[in-house]
């Protein structure tokens, strides 16, 4: 059986706010820990019926990445439910979420501009 390893690391300042973060995974195309501004993760907690959610941004995230970001994690969901479920109607509804959250940044980003 083969094991795959995620790793993140985590340096935090004074206040434990992430200063930066790095992760690292065994099947990872390029070799060697890597720089990111965000990490989300959730977890399925079996026992409990919920889930747990580890989300860590470092202070040099800009908040048109933020969003970006969250709205790529969306999408991402919608593929995956697609494909684990075959639910069609779920994954359309939140790909036309994601549509609209798009439209709305655009938006935001052109009034921001002028």
């Amino acid at each position: 059986m083969k094991n795959s390893e995620i790793n993140f690391k985590v340096n935090l300042d004074e206040k434990n706010l992430p200063k930066s973060i790095e992760w690292d995974a065994t099947d990872k195309e390029s070799e060697g820990a890597e720089s990111t501004k965000s990490i989300s993760l959730n977890i399925w907690d079996n026992l409990n019926h919920s889930t747990l959610r580890i989300d860590l941004w470092t202070e040099d995230m800009s908040m048109a990445e933020m969003k970006r970001f969250y709205i790529d994690i969306l999408g991402g969901m919608a593929q995956t439910l697609l494909n684990s479920t075959g639910d069609e109607y779920m994954s359309e509804e939140i790909k036309d979420l994601c549509d609209r959250l798009v439209t709305h940044v655009n938006e935001e980003n052109k009034k921001g501009n002028k």
